[in-house]
């Protein structure tokens, strides 16, 4: 088993190669066990080959293996539509269209923005991550390792800072930056969007202030401003609600989705309001795999799962074990580098920092490796690539989340 056809662009974090999961839990070619807390980078909400979903796919498989949707409809995409419209927590009716991933939805946004606006001009924010295509790459807010040696990128687009606590940007900084932005870069009356992480991931799960997604939420409404929440990873339950934009208390005017969609299965959609969805002429939105029948399937019974009742017991349980055990770490000084605690519900991030409060990337690479020595999968996120990303699934059996970070506990106490 060789890896010399993969491109050496593709960075591989862990230098394994799987061969099953089950839940929190993968093996790999050697039969060596892992606890997972990468969860395919916030794709398995519902862990690895969750009964219910699998018996969807096979059962569809048996049916349809994929038909092209805008040649000729079929049941799982109609069906799931359907659905995913009655999921969306907002008072407005919701219309939208599947795509093949989560950067393929933020495309699509764009496209109907200008459709729907006239205008052009985006506005993203510092730290932002909303895919790897060529238009997404100019949306996000970090150049490296992204936007290197690609050129010039599809614009005009804009960046403010995120105001969160977890980064200690405040509300008034954001504000008087935008204020900057609208009198020296350009004019408020020229931009089609915003678009915002409710709680940004690549960044190391920061959560928006509210205060300004309320104040932002104002100017859209004032100016005719769109707004995006990309919940592709904060989405399905991850923060303990449906979607994280609701602890803003604001209703975006569209939604992008993706990752736990459909429970590992490649699904994304971009839904929001139906008056903006029918603003391209027919045959401006589409694509040959979106919304493929297997794919729904999945889709449907991941939906199934996903009561409010889960989601709340699932984030509460999660997020009380990770507080309680970062607590008792800092109160016990487990290791110096040990920064702060950042995001909210079960979607985690953990600092490591040097007693000054500079970032500590070398010893995360170092806590990386001793992890997955240790049977333990994490990953990295941050500016510096120095926060923890916590994203096990949110069905882990308890004793299997204490298990790891009893592992995190033992491997923070080894930093050096």
């Amino acid at each position: 088993m060789s890896s010399e056809s993969i491109s050496r662009s593709i960075n591989i974090v862990h230098p394994v190669t799987l061969s099953h999961g089950k839940n929190a839990e993968v093996w790999d070619i050697d039969g060596k066990r892992y606890i997972d807390f990468v969860g395919g980078i916030g794709v398995l909400n519902l862990g690895h080959c969750h009964p219910r979903i699998v018996e969807a796919i096979r059962e569809q498989a048996t049916r349809l293996t994929h038909y092209a949707f805008n040649a000729a409809p079929h049941v799982p995409y109609l069906d799931f539509m359907d659905r995913l419209a009655a999921f969306i927590p907002v008072d407005y009716p919701v219309s939208g269209m599947l795509t093949n991933s989560g950067a393929e939805a933020a495309e699509n946004a764009l496209k109907i923005v200008r459709g729907a606006t006239g205008r052009t001009a985006v506005i993203a924010f510092d730290g932002a991550f909303h895919g790897r295509t060529l238009a997404t790459l100019n949306l996000n807010g970090k150049v490296a390792p992204y936007k290197q040696k690609v050129g010039v990128l599809p614009g005009p687009v804009y960046h403010l800072p995120f105001p969160s606590e977890d980064n200690g940007v405040t509300c008034a900084e954001a504000l008087k930056a935008m204020d900057r932005l609208f009198s020296v870069e350009i004019d408020v009356d020229d931009v089609a969007c915003f678009i915002v992480e409710p709680v940004q991931g690549e960044a190391g799960f920061l959560a928006m202030d509210v205060e300004f997604a309320q104040a932002l939420r104002r100017l859209c409404d004032e100016k005719n401003i769109l707004l995006i929440a990309d919940e592709i990873q904060s989405g399905f339950g991850r923060t303990g609600q449906r979607f994280a934009f609701s602890r803003l208390g604001i209703e975006p005017d569209l939604i992008l989705l993706g990752k736990s969609i459909a429970g590992g299965v490649p699904l994304g959609a971009v839904v929001g309001r139906k008056s903006l969805l029918d603003t391209l002429p027919k045959g401006g939105l589409g694509g040959t795999y979106s919304g493929n029948p297997i794919a729904c399937a999945a889709a449907l019974a991941t939906l199934d799962e996903m009561s409010d009742a889960n989601l709340q017991a699932w984030g509460t349980q999660q997020e009380e074990a990770i507080v309680s055990r970062y607590q008792s770490w800092r109160a016990s000084k487990t290791s110096p580098f040990l920064g702060r605690l950042t995001g909210v519900g079960a979607m985690r991030g953990i600092e490591l920092a040097h007693a000054d409060g500079t970032p500590a990337p070398a010893q995360l690479t170092q806590l990386l490796a001793l992890a997955r020595e240790a049977g333990l999968l994490l990953m990295p996120s941050g500016k510096s690539r120095h926060i923890i990303r916590l994203l096990a699934p949110l069905t882990t059996e308890a004793n299997v989340l204490e298990e790891g970070l009893d592992i995190l506990e033992a491997c923070l106490k080894k930093l050096a």
